[in-house]
């Protein structure tokens, strides 16, 4: 599970989303599928991932847009990573 998701993202944009779409954003490993990823954060942060969206950076790095359901806020999960 910890080598699919490698570290949250704590931007400007990504706290952002948090907010405003109930979005996490982690950077991921290039090879990890959609379905990975919503299996690794659910059992690792004991949520509800509605939806995934990823993104191959130009850095060569995967960054994967997590949409979490009503129930599980998003800004909660953040403040126990530490990120807010």
């Amino acid at each position: 599970m910890l080598d699919i998701i490698k570290y949250p993202l704590a931007t400007e944009k990504s706290v952002r989303l948090m907010e405003s779409e109930n979005k996490l954003i982690f950077i991921v490993s290039r090879k990890a599928k959609k379905q990975e990823i919503k299996e690794a954060a659910e059992s690792l942060f004991n949520i509800k991932v509605n939806k995934i969206n990823t993104t191959i950076l130009s850095t060569g790095k995967k960054k994967a847009y997590l949409t979490l359901s009503k129930e599980t806020p998003a800004v909660d999960i953040a403040t126990q990573l530490g990120l807010i």
